[in-house]
This record gives structure tokens, C-alpha cells and sequence, in this order.
């Protein structure tokens, strides 16, 4: 089994980095494999809402000068998902937001029912709303959100800060030991059979 990381920072190894590295390295010990993928400072684009990846049938999003379909591809090869991000104005980073809505829009069938969780990696406010941001697309593809100990933050503002948090450290170890145990106790069995989805629309 395999768990995809996404380091939502522009930085390669800071903060944030750090965080999803602990969390990494405690999957390892509990025989889950990992991969971190950054996305690195080059531009991410946001979704369109042309539908070609829909009507094509695809999977992969129409637009390929990025990294979407990428890191979106290697989720067919993944058990579960954790995405980080730093906070910038009680928010997640726009980049990250602007992949992860075109990897599950685009390619939802590779991350459908996969244990997923948020991390959000702050120097003091707004880690809850950016974790609770982070966490509400993935709802939509009935993934299992993994919590941890306390609230998936971890506090930190210079480079290398974060690995002073020892309550968020803690946190992130406890994370992957709930999303190794999540996975052992799910292999191999069926996701449940749900009914045909019905879209209720408010305007009449």
C-alpha cells in the first residue's frame, strides 16, 4: 500500500514540508509506503468548467502545461492521500487549491473512496479555517477525512520552525498511524454500492 503527499508550498523543504515528511516517515514504519510531490513555484491553472475531461472520458484534465495530470495520474497507483498546504490569509495557498480541484473534478474515479486528510501548516491564525477548506472537496468522493490526536496543524514560521512543534509533530505521527490503520483494515474489501446520485437543484 501507498500514500501520496502533496506539499502544497512553493517551498521545497520548508514548514510544511517538514510536517508531511513526519507523517512519512511513521507510515513507513507501519509498512505504508509514500511518495512527497511538491508543486513546486511554477503556475498551477484553475478550472475552467469546459467539461472536456467529461466528455472526452479521459480522466486527465485538457489543459497539460502543469502539473495536474501529473500528480493526478499517480493516484491510480496510491491507497491514500494527504495534502499540506501553509496558511496565507486564513487560507490554504491558491496553487494547491487550484490542483486539487482539477484532479478530483477530472480524475475523480483514482480518488474516490480513498483515506484522505488535510494539513495545515501555520504561524499562528486561521489553521482551522484553511483545514476545513482543505477538507471539503474531497467529502464529495466519499473519502474517509483521517483526524488525528488534535486538529491536522502544525504551527511554524521561519524555515524549519515546524520541527520545534512538538504537540504538532505528535500530531502528524498520530495522523499516519490512523491513516495506516485505516488501510490495513480496509484492504482488499469493497467500497459500499451507493445509489444512483440524485442532483437537487434550488432554482426553480
Amino acid at each position: 500500500m501507498k500514500v501520496l503527499l502533496i506539499n502544497g508550498s512553493p517551498r521545497k523543504s520548508g514548514n510544511t514540508f517538514l510536517a508531511l515528511k513526519e507523517a512519512a516517515q511513521e507510515l513507513e514504519k507501519n509498512g505504508i509506503g509514500t511518495e512527497i510531490v511538491g508543486i513546486g513555484t511554477k503556475p498551477v491553472r484553475g478550472c475552467i468548467a469546459c467539461s472536456t475531461c467529461k466528455t472526452k472520458g479521459n480522466n486527465r484534465c485538457v489543459f497539460n502545461d502543469d502539473i495536474c495530470n501529473e500528480v493526478s495520474a499517480k493516484m491510480a497507483q496510491c491507497d491514500g492521500l494527504i495534502v499540506g498546504s501553509p496558511v496565507y490569509y486564513g487560507q490554504p495557498n491558491g496553487t494547491v487549491l487550484a490542483l486539487v480541484q482539477r484532479m478530483l473534478y477530472s480524475n475523480g474515479a483514482a480518488f474516490n473512496g480513498k483515506p484522505v486528510a488535510g494539513v495545515a501548516v501555520c504561524r499562528r491564525g486561521g489553521a482551522t479555517a484553511a483545514l476545513q477548506t482543505l477538507n471539503m472537496p474531497f467529502q464529495l468522493l466519499n473519502m474517509p477525512i483521517v483526524t488525528s490526536q488534535y486538529w491536522n496543524i502544525v504551527y511554524g514560521r521561519m524555515e524549519g520552525e515546524a520541527a520545534l512543534d512538538a504537540e504538532g509533530m505528535q500530531t502528524m505521527r498520530s495522523l499516519a498511524k490512523n491513516m495506516a490503520f485505516l488501510l490495513n483494515a480496509t484492504q482488499g474489501k469493497p467500497q459500499p454500492e451507493y445509489e444512483p446520485r440524485q442532483a437537487t437543484h434550488f432554482i426553480r
